[in-house]
């Protein structure tokens, strides 16, 4: 099975930890943020990955060449952002042919068992489902309403008027059916230009793992007291 890890951000919020590291090579206790993505991947039966690089992608690519997790990392660099959403499609080759793939955010610092969010998305045969976890400001992220089927019904990026608490935590399954639906312009979106369009053909996998997004420095400090580590994934909620 393949992955994306999209790891292209300026991480301009991290500042100035960012000034010459690369957001996903920060450590969280003493582990880059990538390698704790890789042995989850490699736990999860994941054999390839593709990760993007911006900023600082001479680091990233010599990471990529000395990382012992036994999972294989193509590195496509992007001298110009495409987006979340671009890059899926600037890189579609890469799943060509796969019956579903992984779309992970590289800033997301989680413990989830991918294995068992792969088996949901196989019970329910839809496009995609998007893990979503219980956030205290929903106003900052894209957040869902679900039937009782756990199929999406609304989307909304950063809405005024949250529906919902639940958002989605940038964990992602897809088939080739998105293909069609990723747009045309760049930089493009996954939350803003991608998920509307795959409402009522998408689930919701609910978890309760543990799930931070080290995008900003007041988090990224807090990941270095809270992470508990891979050890015992987390099922779902």
């Amino acid at each position: 099975m393949k992955a994306f890890i999209l790891a292209a951000g300026n991480g301009t919020r991290l500042r100035p930890l960012t000034d010459n590291v690369p957001k996903c090579l920060l450590p969280i206790q003493g582990a880059p943020l990538l390698e704790i993505w890789l042995n989850n991947c490699k736990t999860a039966g994941i054999t390839d990955v593709l990760v993007n690089a911006h900023a600082h992608s001479n680091f990233v690519k010599e990471f990529a060449a000395a990382q012992k997790s036994g999972v294989s990392v193509r590195v496509a660099e992007e001298p110009e952002l495409l987006g979340s959403a671009g890059t899926l499609a600037a890189s579609w080759d890469f799943v060509a042919g796969e019956e579903a793939f992984f779309i992970l955010y590289g800033d997301v610092l989680t413990n989830i068992d991918l294995r068992r969010m792969l088996e949901f998305h196989n019970n329910r045969r839809l496009s995609a489902t998007i893990c979503v976890y219980q956030v205290p400001d929903p106003t900052r992220c894209g957040i869902v309403s679900v039937d009782e089927n756990m199929v999406i019904q609304s989307f909304v990026e950063k809405p005024v008027q949250p529906a919902s608490n639940w958002a989605f935590a940038g964990i992602m399954i897809a088939t080739d059916e998105i293909l069609g639906l990723l747009p045309d312009h760049r930089p493009a979106d996954i939350g803003f230009d991608l998920l509307p369009k795959l409402i009522r053909r998408m689930a919701a996998y609910e978890s309760s793992a543990y799930i931070l997004d080290i995008g900003t420095l007041e988090n990224y400090q807090s990941a270095q007291k809270s992470w508990p580590g891979l050890d015992g994934c987390q099922p779902n909620r």
